[in-house]
């Protein structure tokens, strides 16, 4: 029986100093992030209106990025319609223009 009056002791014990390690170095981590998110905080607020305007230039230059690729993307596809259409023996031009003139 002795063992186990030891035994509560000792847990609560231990559970006393582990809770309160436990707070301590809760408390000093949350100061050091506290710290470190207000510095970065004080160079957002700084430079918010900078990194709007660089925010602004990057969305436009992917834009314009995009736009040359689709135009280059469309330009292929009429390139290789034109090449199919003469491989076949018939240009996609004339196709159309043949068979309204079939139809009538």
């Amino acid at each position: 029986m002795s063992n186990r009056e030891g035994f509560t002791g000792g847990f609560i014990a231990g559970a006393a100093i582990g809770g309160l390690v436990g707070a301590i170095l809760g408390t000093v981590l949350v100061r050091r992030a506290n710290e470190n998110s207000l510095a970065e905080f004080s160079d957002v607020k700084v430079s918010k209106g900078r990194k709007r305007q660089l925010e602004s230039e990057r969305i436009e230059g992917a834009r314009l990025s995009l736009e040359d690729k689709i135009a280059q993307l469309n330009q292929t596809i009429d390139d290789v319609r034109l090449q199919l259409g003469s491989v076949n023996g018939n240009s996609p031009a004339h196709n159309g223009e043949e068979s309204v003139a079939e139809d009538q």
